[in-house]
């Protein structure tokens, strides 16, 4: 398997049994080695006809926790021992990734049911959130926002049988839908939540990468994965995008909250009034 490719791509794909999708990923490897090490992980499908889990099924293959790690392995391939991509050149790179996955979003907008869900959303109460691990951050965000415009968000981001009551609870209050975000990598426990929300009736509205995600309404978004960790710029335009339908669907109700919000914070003096930097 190794003859024919880059001495050390030969040494990870010594003795390794591949599925033609694989082979596909490997030959590309061999043939563009000094491109590959730039590309994304769905750059590199679309490059070497195959789909984006099979990249990360290759890069497990290899031993890899995923994608990104083969592509750190197979830098120091091209740039030589002690060398790598510049700081720059790298950030330069993973940003120019995220302009494209915002520009992917901005030209399907008008695929999602944006209006419609956000009726539904912002109709249900209460309205649980659910988001663990890395997911919690861009959930959090999405929570912190959606409680301005709407009187019962609740945010699950732990795990175990706290998620489990908190959906349960939920349910018994009152809740027909619920959003949840799930990035990559997927927790097995989220998933399993999720089961467990469809099986009490509750509808899953999921901000994720995922097309094919089972709900019943999915707003995909790609993640940039050029750095050591995903960023998630695309997704965060998605879930805002969300929280601005959710407040188009009750204009009444949503500038009551917002006035009240603004008179909250002006009594309490919660946000500085002048320039934090004098």
């Amino acid at each position: 398997m190794a003859d024919g490719y880059h001495g050390g791509l030969g040494v990870l794909l010594d003795g390794r049994k591949l599925s033609p999708a694989q082979r596909r990923i490997a030959d590309y490897l061999g043939d563009h080695l000094e491109e590959a090490i730039f590309l994304s992980s769905v750059e590199l499908a679309e490059r070497a006809g195959v789909s984006q889990p099979s990249v990360t099924r290759f890069a497990v293959v290899l031993g890899f926790a995923g994608y990104p790690d083969l592509r750190q392995a197979l830098r120091p391939l091209v740039m030589g021992p002690g060398v790598g991509v510049s700081q720059e050149s790298l950030l330069r790179g993973a940003i120019d990734g995220e302009i494209r996955n915002l520009a992917l979003v901005r030209e399907r907008l008008s695929a999602f049911p944006l209006k419609e869900l956000g009726e539904h959303l912002a109709a249900t109460e209460p309205l649980p959130v659910v988001g663990l691990r890395v997911s919690c951050g861009l959930a959090t965000t999405f929570a912190y926002y959606a409680r301005r415009i709407h009187p019962d968000v609740r945010l699950l981001v732990h795990g175990g049988s706290e998620l489990v009551d908190g959906l349960h609870a939920a349910r018994r209050a009152g809740a027909e839908w619920l959003v949840a975000v799930m990035l990559p990598r997927y927790p097995a426990e989220a998933v399993h939540a999720l089961e467990y929300a469809a099986k009490l009736g509750l509808k899953v509205a999921a901000i994720t990468d995922k097309s094919d995600f089972p709900a019943e309404v999915v707003l995909d978004a790609p993640v940039g994965d050029r750095l050591v960790f995903d960023s998630h710029a695309a997704p965060l335009a998605l879930a805002m995008a969300l929280v601005e339908a959710m407040a188009d669907a009750m204009p009444l109700r949503t500038r009551a909250r917002l006035e009240e919000y603004e008179r909250m914070t002006d009594e309490t003096g919660t946000f500085l009034t002048g320039d934090p930097a004098k």
